[in-house]
């Protein structure tokens, strides 16, 4: 079958589920439209996010779940402070210092459209804030603790997953392999939550992975993972206590980052680093984030922030029988207890974390100190290879920095000198500036010794973690009429040591430039075209060392959206990929997308579906697309080899107080006789996964 006549029966199974959705929304009951999904940009952001870092996982939902919170109780713009407003990841710097001096110029807002008046503020950002935000002239109440467990808001969340199809994991057994799936291939959530207004939260969450045991074998105590948390804001000169799970977010990342961060993308003012020190935690990630105590106090412009967290890591574990000494060759990071050699890795490394932050602020700039001592059970020892020559080992790390802030007028300076404990410098410096009301230009510089390591951070870098780089960025966005805007920047970067397939000290660039155009708040069309030129390791002739050369990929995506009306959203994607193009190997890929999404006024049902194609050479010329999820969820597939994928999701409120979720989706591999690796491998060309969630409000 051709391509062709491929695309002609996908456009019949649209169809034919697009007439199910209408017939079967027609006979629904009435409820109140949410946009519970991040704004487009923020899609993008997450997509580029997994593209950089393939390890990416999708367990932290944190950020959706603030989104949901912030429509349920819209963030009054007249009370906020820099933290609340930093949580939209909408906002940059300036657009945040230029809010708030508004307002303490000309007083509180009267309505949103006088947010217009912000200098910096254009229309797109308005439109993409006005879901989340109020200027209700209502005075902020600050309640006592024991007034804030009353009148919260209770939910408990119930989530399953299952790839229908039975991979390799699970037809084995001890008798025929060493290595299988013991468990059972559903994979479970339960978070319960209660939230009163920003003042008080606590919760719990248990999470099964698929193929992991359930209350028998290694599992006896039921679910593979909990997490439990208890945060409160606001108390006198208390400005957050953290009691269980919590982040901890210490200046641009160099140090500690737990929260959310983006990278490189079509925001451009968005490079700085920006949250409270002190956040709650309650996703279903095992990896980063804080097991014990923490607390703000602010007195005046003075806060300081302490913590100390205690947690059981998993690692590979090793016995030197020559010297009887016990080390840790890794900190595994999958959090997967389904093997029997994942289940041995289990909490076999301790832990010890303590920190602190002391800042002062003022109302044009700020500077903090920050520290994070590490002390670990066992002594790690990484494998012997070159890339690991200056990589954590021993069992103790420490992290110290200075971070620093200055806003002239339109230009906002940021930036983090940190050190660890053995000397190795690191810093990033950056600016973001408006010279003119249709014109935004940001910088940053980072320069990262090859010698400094840390753990959990998160910075503005090429590299995942902040090591062995220096780099400069610059971006800028025109925006010459109001419906249009573009967007463009360019990275240079250089790695002055080797690293994990780049045998040598190398470098590399990156370019991006889009087009945004939206001539009403119904349509928005962008054209984005991507260069990058990434050094790794090529030896197809198997000599004794690797050459390293340059391997350029270019990337060109369109898309369009369209509200059709109140209820009916189309939205469309085509995308291709170039991988070294001119070289021995080159690959193409192609993706193209339509979706249809469904959301009535005052129904009980809602909707969305999605047809997909795609068609790579191979690994190299992949491609990522965000998809729609059940609430609090989102998928970022990764698109190679041909195929096509398609999913459903149907949003039933039953009441009021209860809401269901239903998700189905499949990639279709023609001509493949299976599909994965490992003990993942699926016989056939077809995986389909089914999810389902149950949300109780009270």
């Amino acid at each position: 079958m051709n391509r062709i006549e491929n695309y002609i029966n996908i456009k019949k199974l649209f169809c034919f589920i697009f007439t199910w959705i209408c017939f079967s929304c027609a006979q629904a009951q009435e409820k109140p439209v949410e946009p519970t999904e991040p704004p487009p940009v923020i899609e993008e952001q997450l997509e580029n996010l997994t593209a950089t870092n393939d390890d990416a996982t999708t367990e932290d939902d944190s950020y959706l779940q603030e989104l949901v919170h912030f429509i349920k109780e819209p963030l009054n713009l007249n009370y906020a402070d820099e933290g609340l407003m930093q949580q939209l990841h909408i906002l940059s710097p300036i657009q945040i210092s230029n809010i708030i001096s508004y307002r303490k110029l000309f007083g509180s807002f009267l309505n949103i459209y006088e947010l217009q008046a912000v200098p910096g503020l254009d229309v797109m950002t308005l439109r993409r804030m006005k879901p989340y935000i109020t200027v209700d002239q209502k005075v902020n109440v600050f309640y006592s603790l024991g007034q804030r467990f009353h009148g919260g808001n209770n939910t408990l969340l119930i989530r399953g997953t299952q790839v229908l199809e039975k991979s390799k994991g699970y037809l084995l057994d001890s008798s025929q392999a060493k290595n299988f799936y013991p468990g059972s291939p559903q994979k479970i959530l339960v978070r319960y939550r209660y939230k009163f207004k920003n003042q008080l939260q606590f919760g719990f969450t248990a999470e099964k992975d698929a193929g992991e045991q359930f209350f028998k074998g290694a599992q006896k105590q039921g679910f593979d993972f909990y997490s439990a948390h208890l945060f409160v804001r606001d108390l006198g000169i208390i400005k957050a206590l953290a009691i269980g799970d919590f982040t901890i977010n210490l200046g641009q990342g160099l140090t500690q980052w737990g929260s959310l961060a983006f990278g490189k993308g079509a925001e451009i003012l968005n490079i700085k680093r920006q949250s409270d020190v002190l956040r709650p935690y309650n996703s279903a990630g095992e990896i980063i984030f804080n097991r014990g105590v923490g607390i703000t106090l602010q007195k005046n412009r003075w806060e300081s922030t302490l913590f100390a967290s205690y947690r059981k890591l998993d690692a590979g574990f090793n016995v030197d029988t020559l010297d009887l000494i016990d080390y840790v060759s890794s900190l595994q990071q999958s959090g997967y207890h389904r093997t029997n050699s994942e289940v041995a890795s289990k909490g076999v490394q301790g832990q010890l974390t303590l920190g602190g932050n002391l800042k002062y602020t003022t109302e044009r700039w700020h500077v903090g100190i920050n520290g994070v001592h590490y002390q670990f059970d066992h002594r790690i020892n990484k494998q012997d290879v070159l890339y690991n020559l200056f990589a954590i080992s021993g069992k103790k790390i420490g992290n110290y920095s200075i971070d620093y802030s200055y806003t002239f007028k339109n230009a906002h300076f940021f930036g983090e000198a940190a050190t660890d404990e053995d000397g190795d410098p690191a810093f990033i410096n950056g600016l973001a500036i408006s010279p003119d009301s249709r014109v935004d230009m940001s910088f940053l510089y980072r320069k990262i010794s090859k010698g400094y390591q840390s753990l959990y951070s998160n910075a503005f870098t090429e590299n995942t973690f902040p090591t062995n780089e220096s780099g400069f960025y610059s971006g800028i966005t025109i925006t010459p009429i109001s419906s249009l805007r573009i967007d463009g920047y360019a990275d240079f970067y250089n790695f002055p040591w080797v690293k994990y397939r780049t045998d040598a000290p190398s470098s590399g660039s990156d370019y991006m430039l889009q087009l945004t155009y939206s001539p009403n708040r119904n349509v928005e069309i962008y054209a984005r075209y991507r260069d990058e030129t990434k050094p790794i390791n090529y030896n197809p002739l198997g000599l004794p060392f690797n050459p390293v050369i340059d391997k350029p990929k270019q990337g060109f995506r369109t898309q369009f959206s369209y509200k059709i009306n109140k209820t009916f959203t189309f939205r469309s994607r085509a995308e291709l990929s170039w991988f070294d193009k001119r070289g021995d190997a080159p690959e193409n890929g192609f993706l193209i997308y339509s979706d249809v999404i469904y959301k009535p006024l005052l129904k009980p049902l809602s909707g969305n579906i999605r047809l997909c194609y795609f068609e790579t050479d191979g690994y190299n010329s992949r491609l990522y697309a965000f998809e729609n999820d059940v609430l609090y969820s989102y998928s970022i597939p990764v698109f190679f080899g041909k195929g096509y994928r398609y999913y459903l999701n149907v949003n039933y409120d039953l009441t009021r107080k209860l809401s269901l979720w239903m998700r189905i989706a499949q990639s279709y591999y023609p001509g493949q006789k299976s599909i994965g690796s490992g003990l993942d491998v699926i016989k056939g060309n077809t995986k389909t996964e089914l999810k389902m969630q149950a949300i109780y409000s009270f």
